[in-house]
């Protein structure tokens, strides 16, 4: 994930100069997590901050403005409660791996906890997560390109095809030598730049409302008791970053700090998220949009600076995103094929059907309300406490930890049963 923007598939810095993409791509490869050691425990504390800010840092940024709109001023409180929520769960990963060594990644957590059952039930929320937040990149890029170029057409095979859902071809179209790509090296370092984007969209924006006259005005609305479950989703969408943080773990020289790095990871994210919550709500108030970047003036400068961002990196994220997927299905054909010819068909299909999913479902914020509810909190928060309370034992001791736990778990399993029935049913009736 991780999300991700999901940044499931970031690359992790290291002070020596081998290929780690290759190494990450193997860890969340279910199939090859118990053949390889791929940690060298060579990152130092600072690099480690840098990958989990990336981590972190995604294509929520865009939707946190909507999801406040939705909710109300209020429910920056459920921000800062799934905030600490999935930051605990990350220190429950830290604990789970301090307490087996064995452990190594993400399905490595559950199998440790429930056997097989449960590494099939990691890695299929994962690779799910990731297949959707590729397929929200394909609509994000359409969406951004149709407020750029509103009357631009297309003709595909005698049909012409306008607007969004035509860009949302050409941009798959554009993408789909990358995912054919053996190394994704170069692809890599260029997606590393999630933080340095997050912080050019968020100086741009708050420009923008600054000095190109749109201004701080609006007030907006102190608590939407509708628009709650949608508002909790996409915040949830914000931390999807969890089945990484073993890789984090593993990579660094000194274990015991990882802890201090995700208290500096979630409070620069956190503030963050907060600050283009609230100033994108300040400045379009329940006009906002799935993306804010859709309710800017694209004839300012300011704006067309945070609009560019936005298109560059999901363009060089898609392959990284889906790498990993591609991996697991290309583990699981036993035909034997070409390596080559197998890889060039898997990638394909893979693009033809988040094409496909993208065009009948061209809904960004709707559908990652639905990655969030289902997926986000699902892999970021439920599934890191349950591992946790089975590997640790702390199931069967009914004490504070047993109860905060427990809670934090509950309280998973509601956003995911809310979250999920409100963005189906917004997408139905969009449909």
């Amino acid at each position: 994930m991780t999300h991700e923007e999901v940044s499931l598939t970031v690359p992790l810095l290291e002070d020596d100069r081998k290929d780690v993409l290759g190494s990450k791509i193997e860890e969340l490869d279910p199939n090859s997590a118990h053949h390889t050691d791929t940690s060298a425990s060579t990152v130092n504390v600072f690099r480690t901050c840098f990958n989990g800010l990336n981590a972190l840092s995604g294509v929520g940024i865009l939707s946190i403005p909507y999801a406040l709109a939705s909710g109300g001023w209020l429910s920056l409180v459920l921000l800062f409660a799934i905030a600490t929520a999935a930051f605990y769960a990350g220190l429950l990963i830290q604990r789970c791996m301090d307490a087996d060594p064995t452990i190594r990644t993400y399905p490595d957590m559950g199998e440790r906890a429930f056997g097989n059952k449960g590494r099939v039930i990691a890695s299929v929320v994962m690779y799910i997560e990731l297949y959707l937040v590729a397929t929200g990149f394909l609509i994000l890029e359409g969406d951004n390109l149709q407020n750029l170029l509103p009357d631009v057409e297309f003709e595909v095979a005698g049909v012409t095809v306008g607007g969004q859902k035509g860009f949302i071809i050409i941009v798959a179209l554009i993408i789909l030598p990358t995912v054919w790509l053996d190394n994704l090296s170069l692809l890599s370092y260029v997606s590393a730049s999630g933080v340095l984007a997050s912080a050019v969209i968020l100086g741009s924006v708050i420009w923008t409302g600054a000095f190109e006259g749109i201004g701080f005005q609006h007030k907006g609305t102190l608590i939407n008791w509708g628009g709650i479950p949608t508002a909790v989703s996409l915040y949830a969408f914000c931390y999807c970053s969890h089945p990484v943080f073993p890789t984090l773990y593993t990579s660094m020289k000194k274990r015991h700090q990882f802890s201090n790095v995700l208290v500096v990871c979630f409070v620069l994210c956190t503030i963050c998220y907060t600050s283009m919550a609230i100033f994108g709500y300040l400045m379009f108030g329940s006009d906002v949009q799935s993306q804010i970047t859709l309710n800017l003036p694209t004839d300012k400068l300011s704006a067309r600076v945070a609009i560019y961002t936005t298109l560059v990196n999901p363009i060089s994220k898609y392959a990284l995103m889906v790498t990993p997927i591609v991996n697991a299905t290309k583990a699981w054909i036993r035909y034997p094929c070409d390596k080559r010819v197998v890889n060039l068909f898997v990638g394909t299909t893979l693009v033809i059907s988040t094409l496909l999913v993208a065009l009948a479902v061209p809904f960004f914020g709707s559908l990652m309300s639905l990655v969030g509810a289902f997926l986000s909190i699902t892999a970021s928060v439920m599934l890191p406490c349950v591992f946790y309370l089975k590997i640790s034992g702390t199931y069967q001791i009914f004490n504070g930890e047993f109860f905060a736990v427990s809670l934090i778990i509950l309280m998973s399993v509601a956003v995911a049963i809310f979250g999920t029935y409100t963005s189906v049913l917004d997408m139905i009736g969009k449909l």
